[in-house]
């Protein structure tokens, strides 16, 4: 039996009443009050997140830059110290082995945060290909990280207001961290990353400033309502960065593993595409569950905000314009379903 790893904020998740599940291999909190509320706490006002359960990878050395221009989808030229970039590591056939950020502390040195699961691929992928003049770490264990989200997130942690994508040195409440001007949410907010001995202090400093913990089954309908991708569900090693709309962090006129197998499907057109849709009918979309004529659910959740069924699926690209009418294969129930324009949910002005 697997034992399941913890992050420094295990025994604060279980004083606080967490559900405690496994995932990617680690004990994580997947609610404390409930989905709703902990969802709405971060579209209304702050949510706080253990995330410490992530990857961080460091490269170093003066051709630190090269090797990650050669393995990473993105143009790192575009960024310089203090900048972050969402970007992907794509294998030969423009599979996607993980979507990650990747941070600039200085033209020698870069940190990658990486999905949890994906943390060992990623890892010995980047280490099988390292060369003289750059040097590749797994820091993980070195690290904790909690993502302070919604639209209060910046005044409730008393922050000045900063780029989104920037990051920096500081502090929270004589915490020393880096905060980041990044998230998965949506909304406002940082993702603080300190050492481990500091994970706990710094939690408490956050609650006390008034931010509201959730659990990962929060930041799943979180991250859903405004379409950002879950590596193993709506992107894996298996699908294209084209089919799967993120084009926009492939830097095509560069030279990176798999530049050419996208810049083919590209030219081609994918056969499908992955596309965000809202239940016409009462019914909670699922992964896994088929749509008729071709294609199926990668993700799939009710809306607290929209209070409907909503998801993402991979459909033939003639089906994928927004405004098309689909049906779902839900429990063996044909349930309708209407593909919609990213993000899902937008915030009213």
């Amino acid at each position: 039996m697997q034992t399941l790893a913890r992050t420094p904020l295990y025994e604060r998740h279980l004083a606080l009443g967490a559900r405690m599940v496994p995932f990617a291999g680690w004990e994580m909190p997947v609610q404390y009050e409930g989905v709703i509320p902990e969802h709405r706490a971060v579209r209304t006002d702050c949510g706080a997140f253990d995330v410490s359960h992530m990857g961080e990878i460091e490269l170093e050395g003066p051709r630190a830059r090269e090797l990650l221009q050669s393995l990473l989808s993105n143009d790192l030229d575009k960024i310089g110290p203090g900048r972050a970039q969402y970007t992907l590591l794509t294998n030969e056939h423009g599979g996607i082995v993980d979507d990650l950020i990747v941070y600039t502390i200085d033209p020698f040195r870069f940190l990658l945060i990486v999905n949890a699961s994906n943390r060992g691929a990623v890892f010995e992928w980047m280490k099988e290909r390292e060369f003289r003049g750059s040097d590749v770490r797994d820091v993980s264990d070195d690290y904790a990280l909690i993502a302070v989200q919604g639209p209060r997130s910046i005044e409730r942690l008393g922050l000045p207001d900063a780029p989104s994508f920037t990051f920096a040195m500081g502090e929270i409440d004589g915490v020393e961290c880096m905060i980041s001007h990044t998230g998965y949410t949506g909304e406002l907010g940082v993702e603080l990353m300190a050492m481990n001995e500091d994970a706990g202090e710094l939690w408490d400093r956050v609650l006390e400033r008034g931010a509201v913990p959730c659990g990962l089954a929060a930041r799943d309908t979180l991250r859903l309502e405004v379409c950002y991708p879950l590596h193993g569900n709506d992107i894996t090693t298996e699908t294209d960065a084209i089919s799967a709309g993120l084009g926009w962090v492939c830097a095509l006129d560069k030279v990176f593993t798999g530049a050419e197998a996208l810049r083919e499907i590209k030219e081609r057109g994918p056969a499908e595409r992955l596309s965000a849709f809202v239940m016409t009918d009462r019914a909670i979309p699922r992964q896994g569950m088929a749509v008729e004529g071709g294609g199926e659910v990668t993700s799939g959740t009710h809306s607290p905000m929209l209070d409907r069924g909503i998801g993402m699926a991979y459909v033939p690209s003639a089906s994928a314009e927004p405004g098309t009418a689909i049906t779902i294969d839900v429990r063996g129930r044909p349930r309708g379903a209407e593909i919609v324009k990213k993000p899902i949910y937008k915030r009213e002005e």
